[in-house]
């Protein structure tokens, strides 16, 4: 009985600990980027989808967005359509467009869905086609400015952020597919990092989390640096101890802060309950950057 007694107050602890944070995002806007092995594994899918219910439930509004490139290339496999990427950027002609639509709209979208439903949430399942929620040309240019061509492969022009606004005023979770539509009616792939990114710029959002499979931003001697501002995280790149593909990651999460997003959130979305984890709990679990 004692040890039990014991077990309910370090729950109660747990609870209070996290109560100020709570009062923090109560009616704000969390923006999700879902994607990496916590799309694989389905214990973990649940975990994801848990803590997303829980946050709607406590008063927050999450958007999900999410990645889909292990279903596509599965599914060109079944096509007999050849993936090929430049720079971390799939090749997206005719055909492979067609299939990323269908793959990532029609399957994975629903798949999303259908989870958050069945976990006793109220999700809606959308792309960018839908209101032209996501409106974009073709990609032109890469990061550092040099002319690329790799197809259907969209530049993010604006986002619906009323449609988004909408949505989450009621009690429903938009899920939102990385698709979008330009001015000519064409379908565009884009980016899940980049589509997250937007809507948070969008939305003014109060945190852009990025579920990854690493344990966050690490310094030279491999440990995690929980916490940076926007100009500690500038040096890091230009002395090397941010480099590789987490470059662009961190670039990204460094614009989202300069458009108006309070916090960008990096975390290993290989642990069970790590939204949770990051946002309620006073150490972390990921890295975060801030102004």
């Amino acid at each position: 009985m004692e040890r039990e007694m014991e077990h309910l107050i370090k729950k109660a602890g747990i609870l209070v600990e996290a109560l100020p944070y709570i009062q923090k995002i109560r009616g704000k806007t969390i923006v999700v980027k879902y994607g990496g092995n916590a799309m694989i594994n389905e214990d973990l899918k649940n975990s994801v989808m848990e803590d997303i219910i829980l946050l709607k439930y406590i008063g927050a509004n999450p958007i999900l967005v999410h990645g889909g490139g292990p279903d596509i290339t599965a599914e060109l496999k079944q096509h007999n359509i050849e993936s090929k990427f430049i720079n971390g950027l799939r090749v997206t002609d005719e055909a492979t467009v067609k299939v990323a639509q269908m793959t990532l709209v029609g399957k994975t979208n629903k798949e999303i869905v259908a989870l958050v439903n069945k976990l006793g949430g109220s999700a809606i399942g959308v792309c960018g086609i839908d209101g032209n929620l996501i409106k974009c040309k073709k990609l032109t240019h890469d990061e550092e400015g040099n002319p690329v061509d790799i197809g259907y492969v969209g530049d993010i022009v604006s986002i619906n952020h009323k449609l988004l606004e909408l949505l989450t005023s009621g009690e429903d979770i938009p899920v939102v597919a990385p698709v979008g539509i330009g001015n000519d009616g064409q379908t565009y792939n884009i980016n899940a990092d980049t589509v997250a990114s937007q809507i948070a710029c969008a939305m003014k959002a109060e945190k852009l989390m990025m579920l990854t499979d690493i344990e966050g931003i690490l310094d030279k001697e491999h440990n995690v640096i929980y916490s940076m501002t926007i100009d500690e995280a500038h040096a890091k790149i230009e002395d090397g101890t941010i480099s590789g593909g987490m470059i662009p990651k961190v670039s990204g999460c460094i614009h989202a802060i300069e458009s108006g997003v309070k916090r960008v959130h990096i975390i290993d979305g290989r642990v069970p309950h790590s939204i949770l984890l990051e946002i309620f709990t006073d150490l972390g679990i990921g890295s975060m950057i801030k102004e």
